[in-house]
């Protein structure tokens, strides 16, 4: 106690003093000085600091009004709710006062009493206080503390407790008359000691003088037990004497008058099923009727008195002069805490069954296993120690013995004779006892016997591997049931194995012993307690498997699966990712595209040891639903819905809702793909439908899908075995079929989109589907081989055949007039129609290839994957071109997959490719916009084929002719601009011109054109990311910058030196939203406005007032103002075009 904390107790409890004296005059005012002094003098500091002076004043005066009368020998019980209008003091808790006479046990008894009724007591004071009463009980003085000084007045404990605050005035009747209850016990007990004492002495003077006809050991013994209870080592609280009366099924015991303590109200039973006069059942008739001496066992009955445990009994039987028992004579109490503390060989009865049990044992004296049982048997649990018979207590001591401290789960039962209960004691390795384990032990004994547990006590010892744990399970009014001890043993085992445990074995019995010991070493303690409270061991033996496959491959791993008793429609997903989670954002899209719902995640990791190092995997289980409700056939579609799922992770299939036919339609992901394919060609040919709506149809009509898919198979699976007829009638029964299928179809353009997809699959003449790569893996591609004029609502004019070529990574074509027939292929960025673009350049060809060939052809392809900008100008040109030329090689490799080659004068067939149209060797390419510089690498493609035209096969390059060196297109019409310039009186090779272009500076027509006059004034041009701006340029600096850029490898307009640019000019990102107009610009292009969007700004240039517009860029952006933008049939320029 700090001398600070002392003096704050001082200084409030004589502020409390100072109250009760201004409250209490005079010689009453003394008085109640000296009882509040009394009252808090033992009370600890730290209970006194919380409180104000006036709740402790309102306290003290309470129970000190309470005490102002009261009659000798009788309690009072108060339990109030003070408040300030009626009591003078408040607080938020519950008081109990009690006054009674002092004696032993009021206290703990009291304090025990109110923890059993489930209160919170939160403080305690109890002073015994000298009082004077007169004969009516009125207090007359008070003197304080007793102090072994001559006195008036007795000794009265005062006892104020403050509990957790009840209202409900039942709840503290009941609290009162439970309190009364106790303080009645305590007095009886108390008054009636010396009595029992007595009794005890005289049952042991009986003994001695009339000893029973029973083995002198054991009346010797038992002389011994009643000497030392009645030497302070018993407390007694009551004694009743009962006689035999009857013999048989009406035996009967009958209490006999002169009960003492707790045992005077006759009501109260000692053992239940053992009723006052009424007759015994089986058990207790044989038990009683042993030449047994004494008997201890428990009282059904919890002690009110001292200690709320259940009392101990100490039962004597009594004896006839012929030796026959006659009654039982019964002293109720508590053994002392001596009991429990010394050496089981210094109490008389035990000192017995311990040296009965060593003797038995026939352990040679110093041997281990003679310590280890005498240890056992110090140790065994004091309780069932006295209860035990020498029998149980033996078998039980050597199984212990038998463990040898191994971590093994073992159980000893021992029933109590009057079959109320057993004791179950449960030995378990220390490591794996916790509450848990506990409460679900008890669960267990409770279902076995049939009964409730009434108390169960764990006892840990430094010396040992185990706990030790002793349940009291009481049985139903039918007594205990049969059991077998190991059965239960087994059902206790398996509880206490821990998850580890169980997956150790489960590895174990997976694995092999080996397999299985390194797998629990690496994995064992790797799973988090979330994931094992959802995962029994045996499963997680899977998950094993697909994480260390993650772990050794760092590929993705995957596992669809469904739980038993879950509706048909429901799936779950693991996916197993090595190192990081992943974002759901990313996860959710792929898995609604196949047509599931996500209903929960839970997300795990998966922390390993291996070696010296750790890793981690991650484990997302995903619960599913069908979208459309449809059942799931897991085994049909699980090893197809891996397949697909892991490609669309590593992009290698596209992430759309074609995937929807895994589960709908039970397709494989090449299945898919092709469908996917036809798709983009259709949307690229102009149908009239989106490709969600594609998707929903073909997702609607699964079974139209699958035939879809055979009649493709049929057409083009090679057929070894199969003439060309066998397959044409199977191609045709098949044609028939979704012909037949599709008058169950009501919906319209669903009839109108399969009809669509069956067209194009019997329009295509070639495929690559069935080559396999170098590696013998399926291609990342799939090229098609059109008959373009069997396409049904191909908008005109229609090539003679195509080539369409789809992968993730970019789409392409290749339209030919004729047979023979040459033009470029180009790199668009006219993703939703380049079809379009390369159909209006093909036709132009047709045109201009005519004094050199006798038709034209045309090719372009977009590229879907683009690398997103990083700030840095030169690595993202050098990336973006990296990924161009990756694929404008899809699209080389796509076309001569599927091109016969000659071998002299024969034709080659392309290998595992099915032709439906005739030997077609010639296919040449050429350089065009984006791609000038590609030819070495197509011809490099076409050697690595042995194409027979080698590097012939693309114009231009290292051993060909430059189209952008030479400047062909370009240099004829300019021809035409210089004419249309003369005609209006103007030579632009030697005068100024304004100039608003469409193409940069890299291209082939725009950047020859815009060197071939050098008065060229080139005030705005834009192409697909930026817009150029130069309102008054200086004609020779701009063109020696032009020049510069034109011989620049790759460049675009944000290489153009912008100090070179005109005042108010500049160079605009076309992504940005917004471009800030300059007055020079609003001047040139006759703008109004401060901002302008990017697209507006390129409108406003096209409609300005220049001397030229050169279109060096593809794409429609002027049409009449009697047309529509569908009439320019060019969708991606449509926010652009001008009237």
């Amino acid at each position: 106690m700090t001398p600070r904390v002392e003096t704050l107790r001082k200084e409030l409890i004589d502020q409390v003093v100072q109250k009760a004296r201004s409250e209490f005059k005079g010689r009453s005012g003394k008085i109640a000085e000296t009882f509040v002094r009394t009252f808090y003098a033992h009370v600890p500091p730290s209970d006194i600091a919380q409180k104000s002076a006036d709740n402790l004043y309102g306290a003290a005066a309470s129970i000190w009004q309470f005490a102002q009368k009261r009659k000798p020998g009788q309690p009072k019980i108060r339990v109030l709710n003070p408040v300030e209008a009626e009591h003078g003091w408040r607080t938020n808790r519950t008081i109990i006062e009690i006054i009674n006479d002092d004696m032993p046990f009021l206290v703990d008894s009291v304090t025990a009493e109110l923890n059993y009724q489930g209160l919170t007591v939160h403080l305690i004071i109890h002073p015994i206080v000298k009082i004077e009463r007169d004969k009516s009980g009125k207090l007359i003085d008070c003197t304080g503390a007793p102090n072994g000084k001559k006195t008036s007045g007795k000794p009265e404990s005062f006892m104020h407790f403050e509990v957790n605050e009840q209202t409900d005035p039942a709840r503290i009747a009941h609290i009162t008359a439970r309190l009364e209850r106790v303080l009645s016990d305590v007095c009886a007990a108390v008054e009636d000691w010396p009595k029992m004492c007595d009794v005890a002495a005289d049952i042991l003077e009986g003994l001695r003088t009339h000893p029973p006809q029973l083995p002198l050991e054991d009346i010797k013994e038992a002389e011994a037990f009643l000497e030392w209870i009645n030497d302070d080592h018993f407390t007694f609280l009551g004694y009743r004497e009962y006689e035999h009366v009857g013999t048989g099924k009406n035996q009967k015991l009958k209490a006999a008058p002169g009960a003492l303590g707790v045992l005077r109200d006759a009501d109260r039973s000692i053992i239940e099923r053992w009723a006052d006069n009424e007759p015994l059942p089986r058990e207790i008739r044989a038990f009683m009727s042993q030449p047994q001496l004494l008997m201890l066992t428990k009282a059904n009955q919890r002690s009110t008195v001292h200690r709320r445990v259940h009392m101990d009994v100490i039962g004597v039987k009594k004896f006839d002069a012929a030796g026959e028992i006659v009654g039982e004579r019964m002293l109720v109490g508590l053994f002392t805490s001596a009991a429990y503390s010394r050496s089981p060989v210094n109490i008389p009865l035990l000192r017995q069954k311990v040296a009965k049990a060593l003797t038995r044992a026939e352990f040679p004296p110093a041997s281990h296993d003679a310590k280890a049982l005498a240890h056992i048997l110090e140790n065994y649990p004091r309780d069932e120690l006295w209860q035990i018979d020498n029998d149980t207590l033996f078998n039980n001591a050597m199984g212990i013995l038998h463990l040898q401290e191994r971590q093994h789960t073992s159980l000893f039962v021992r029933e109590d004779p009057f079959q109320r209960y057993v004791s179950a004691m449960v030995f378990v390795p220390r490591d794996r006892f916790d509450s848990s384990l506990q409460k679900k032990m008890a669960e267990i004994l409770e279902e076995h016997f049939e009964g409730s547990l009434v108390s169960f006590a764990p006892e840990f010892s430094t010396e040992s591997v185990l706990v030790r744990i002793l349940y009291i399970i009481k049985v139903g009014p039918s007594g205990i049931p049969a059991y077998r001890v190991d059965q239960i043993e087994e059902v206790l085992r398996e509880a206490v194995r821990s998850w580890t445990d169980k997956l150790r074995d489960a590895l174990i019995e997976a694995k092999g012993e080996g397999s299985g010991l390194l797998l629990f070493e690496r994995y064992g303690d790797a799973f988090s307690l979330g994931y094992r409270e959802h995962h029994e061991p045996e499963v997680v033996v899977a998950d094993i498997e697909h994480i260390d496959d993650v772990r050794l491959t760092g590929e993705l791993g995957l596992n669809l699966y469904q739980r038993s008793g879950d509706p048909a429609d429901i799936v779950h997903l693991k996916v197993y990712h090595d190192a990081v989670s992943l974002p759901l954002s990313d996860i959710l899209p792929m898995l609604e595209n196949m047509g599931l719902k996500v209903v929960g995640e839970e997300p795990y990791e998966v922390s390993y040891r291996y070696g010296d190092g750790t890793g981690a995997v991650w484990i997302h289980d995903f619960n599913m639903r069908t979208r459309s409700g449809a059942d799931v056939d897991l085994k049909a579609v699980r090893e197809k819905f891996h397949q697909t799922f892991a490609r669309v992770f590593n992009e290698t299939v596209g992430d759309d809702g074609f995937n929807k036919l895994v589960l709908g339609a039970g397709l494989e992901w090449r299945d898919i793909l092709v469908l996917r394919a036809y798709c983009k060609f259709l949307l690229q040919a102009r149908i009239p439908f989106s490709q969600p709506y594609m998707e929903e149809t073909l997702a609607n009509n699964p079974e139209l899908a699958r035939l879809i898919v055979e009649l493709f198979h049929t057409r083009f699976e090679l057929h070894p075995q199969s003439s060309a007829k066998i397959v044409k009638r199977k191609a045709d029964k098949l044609s028939r079929d979704i012909a037949k299928a599709l008058d169950n179809v009501s919906n319209l353009d669903e009839d109108r989109i399969i009809r669509r997809f069956s067209n194009v699959v019997e329009a295509t003449l070639r495929t690559n589907y069935f080559q396999m790569d170098e590696a013998g893996d399926e291609k990342s591609y799939l090229s098609f081989k059109i008959d373009s004029r069997a396409i049904e609502d191909l908008p005109a004019p229609r090539p003679m055949k195509e080539v369409f070529v789809y992968s993730p990574r970019m789409e392409g074509c290749h339209l030919r007039g004729g047979d023979v027939a040459r033009g470029g292929i180009r790199w668009s960025d006219r993703r939703e129609d380049f079809r379009t673009e390369v159909l209006g350049l093909q036709k132009a060809q047709m045109v201009k290839n005519a004094v050199i060939v006798p038709v034209g052809s045309k090719g372009g392809f977009v590229c879907k994957c683009l690398p997103a900008p990083t700030g840095d100008a030169a690595a993202d040109r050098e990336a973006t071109m990296t990924e161009v030329i990756a694929c404008y090689s899809t699209l080389m490799n796509g076309m001569l997959d599927l091109t016969d080659n000659l071998s002299g004068s024969e034709i080659v067939p392309p290998k595992d490719v099915v032709r439906y149209d005739g030997d077609d060797p010639y296919l040449v390419v050429a350089a065009d916009k984006g791609t000038a510089t590609f030819s070495d690498i197509a011809n490099g493609i076409s050697e690595s084929y042995g194409f027979w035209l080698g590097d012939a096969y693309a114009s231009g390059g290292s051993v060909g002719y430059d189209h952008k060196k030479m400047g062909i297109t370009a240099r004829g019409a300019w021809e035409s601009v210089k004419r249309h310039f003369r005609e209006m009186g103007r030579d632009i090779q030697r005068e100024e011109f304004t100039v608003v272009g469409v193409g940069d500076m890299s291209g082939d027509v725009f950047g020859n054109g815009m060197l071939l006059s050098k008065h060229t004034k080139l005030v705005g041009a834009y192409n697909h990311l930026h817009i150029f701006v130069d309102p008054d340029p200086d004609p020779a600096k701009s063109y020696a910058e032009r020049r510069r850029l034109f011989r620049m490898a790759r460049s675009n307009w944000a290489d153009y030196k912008t100090e070179l640019i005109s005042k108010g000019g500049g160079i605009f990102d076309r992504r940005a939203k917004s471009v800030k107009v300059t007055s020079e610009m609003k001047a040139l292009f006759a703008i109004n406005k401060d901002a302008v969007t990017p697209n507006e700004l390129i409108r406003l240039m096209l409609k300005s007032e220049m001397d030229l517009l050169w279109f060096g860029g593809i794409g429609t952006y002027v049409k009449s103002s009697r047309e529509t933008h569908a009439d320019a049939d060019d969708r991606s320029n449509d926010a652009l075009r001008v009237d």
